[in-house]
């Protein structure tokens, strides 16, 4: 697997390398990972530039609070499912700043990060109200507390949930959710 060095925050190498350094758990994050780094590497925009979806397939930063066994999803009004928060990835932007900006921007929260790599890696095609296009999502995890109260963009949401993680309502979520828990739960 290549790594690419010299790298500025932001740019197309840094953000192939962050990648890079995903694990995958399984055979399909294997091959996602691959298309991904295969997909990065042919020069296409990766980002995107104009609502809903031009490019039709680009970067997204999920981030999910977690505290103990459970998590946080949204109830997202365009997807119309419950979802980890998240948003896409601007041009120049690292995917981890993305995290954090969204955190702050959906939650109201300065987000703290629970491992310093991201921990999953997929590619989703769209469903709900803005469904036609296909996001590569990049799941980090950040610190989360069922304790605090979260002030949420309604804009986007119309509500937000701690789940169990074995209570996660996987038939109305995103389609990937069960490995993403198997993977910050391994073994449980």
């Amino acid at each position: 697997m290549a790594i690419l060095f010299d790298t500025e925050p932001g740019t197309r190498a840094d953000i192939r390398n962050e990648i890079a350094l995903i694990e995958p758990r399984d055979t399909l994050e294997k091959t996602t990972r691959r298309e991904v780094l295969s997909w990065i590497d042919s020069g296409v925009e990766i980002c995107r530039i104009s609502k809903p979806a031009t490019p039709p397939k680009h970067l997204i930063s999920y981030f999910v609070l977690v505290d103990d066994e459970h998590i946080l999803l949204v109830d997202h009004i365009n997807a119309e499912l419950w979802l980890p928060t998240g948003g896409h990835v601007e041009q120049g932007e690292h995917p981890k700043a993305t995290a954090l900006r969204e955190a702050n921007e959906e939650l109201s929260i300065q987000g703290e990060f629970l491992y310093e790599r991201p921990l999953f890696l997929s590619t989703v095609d769209t469903v709900g109200k803005t469904a036609g296009h296909t996001d590569v999502c990049i799941w980090y995890a950040l610190r989360g507390s069922r304790n605090s109260k979260y002030r949420i963009d309604q804009t986007e949401f119309r509500g937000i949930k701690w789940f169990h993680k074995d209570d996660v309502p996987i038939e109305h979520t995103d389609p990937h959710m069960r490995r993403f828990l198997a993977k910050l739960y391994p073994e449980q």
